[in-house]
């Protein structure tokens, strides 16, 4: 049976990703859109509210990919789980962990789908890297996610905001990579947040983690050259990296064959068989050590660098 899936937030992420994944998928039919601002171009009938999409289209959608902002997203997911549709969440999937938990207990409740879409843990590096590390006791971490925020967030000004995440809205997939790949939680032990002038949330980050040489860095000001790296050592003398965001992947120096990077289609095939299901997979730790690091982290403005 084709799932009749609505898309809410017709952003950019929404536009370049979802759109296409779910035109190639023969298990979905994108049947509308919800964006309060309009959708020019959406081929579908646009609402201003899931309420208004309920209302107009009853018994016709299955499931919502929530591509919203995270700081409207928990009232709205609420919503779609209270009327029985299958829910996809955009990362980060909630404004906070408090907010995730909560959706999560509502669809179980309601015997619902629910869906946290960390679409990194879907490049192809991730499960044969997880496979090479299963087993292993780790002796070194260490990501390195450095990305120009001008490319990928260009006059968004609500990522600056305290739900906007700041440089966490990339690291925030490395962090998703790591949870995926990695046999034992990770525990922030140290962090160091840089926050510009005027802003809410970072710009650059820097974390520690329980156990050796574990460490994180975060930054969104690489305007000359952008690095998503992960390195990972073991005891038996195994080496790990995870290069270009997931698309390719090193086993003790050799660089391994894998497939296309195609993150949303990968992402899509698992949410069809989650709704056929009626299953709820969601994993917390990405969001929960960003939490965690906010608790501890001492905070540094780029004005002491002028």
């Amino acid at each position: 049976m084709t799932i009749r899936v609505a898309i809410i937030g017709f952003g950019k992420i929404a536009r370049a990703e979802h759109v296409p994944a779910i035109a190639a998928d023969p298990d979905f039919e994108l049947v509308a859109v919800v964006a309060p601002n309009g959708a020019q171009g959406a081929g579908v009938p646009v609402f201003a509210s899931l309420a208004a999409m309920l209302a107009a289209m009853p018994d016709g959608v299955d499931a919502v990919s929530l591509c919203t902002p995270p700081r409207v997203r928990r009232a709205i997911a609420a919503e779609a789980i209270a009327a029985g549709l299958a829910v996809l969440l955009e990362k980060p999937p909630a404004a906070t962990f408090g907010e995730l938990q909560d959706l999560e207990a509502r669809a179980r409740a309601a015997g619902t789908c629910l869906f946290a879409a960390w679409h990194s843990q879907h490049a192809p590096a991730v499960a044969p890297a997880a496979a090479a590390l299963a087993g292993e006791t780790i002796t070194r971490l260490a990501i390195t996610w450095h990305e120009d925020v001008t490319r990928w967030h260009p006059g968004q000004d609500w990522i600056w905001e305290p739900e906007g995440f700041g440089v966490f809205d990339a690291g925030i997939n490395a962090l998703s990579i790591a949870s995926a790949i990695l046999r034992e939680p990770l525990f922030v032990t140290g962090a160091a947040f840089t926050i510009e002038p005027g802003r809410q949330a970072p710009i650059a980050a820097a974390l520690t983690f329980a156990g050796e040489r574990r460490t994180a860095t975060f930054d969104w000001r690489a305007t000359d050259e952008e690095v998503r790296e992960i390195h990972v050592a073991t005891a038996a003398g195994r080496r790990i990296a995870i290069r270009d965001g997931g698309a390719s992947l090193s086993l003790d120096g050799a660089e391994q064959p894998l497939g296309p990077f195609a993150e949303y289609p990968a992402l899509y095939r698992h949410f069809a068989r989650l709704v056929a299901e009626r299953s709820v997979a969601v994993d917390a730790a990405p969001l929960r050590i960003i939490a965690d690091a906010a608790l501890i982290a001492r905070r540094l403005s780029t004005a002491s660098r002028a």
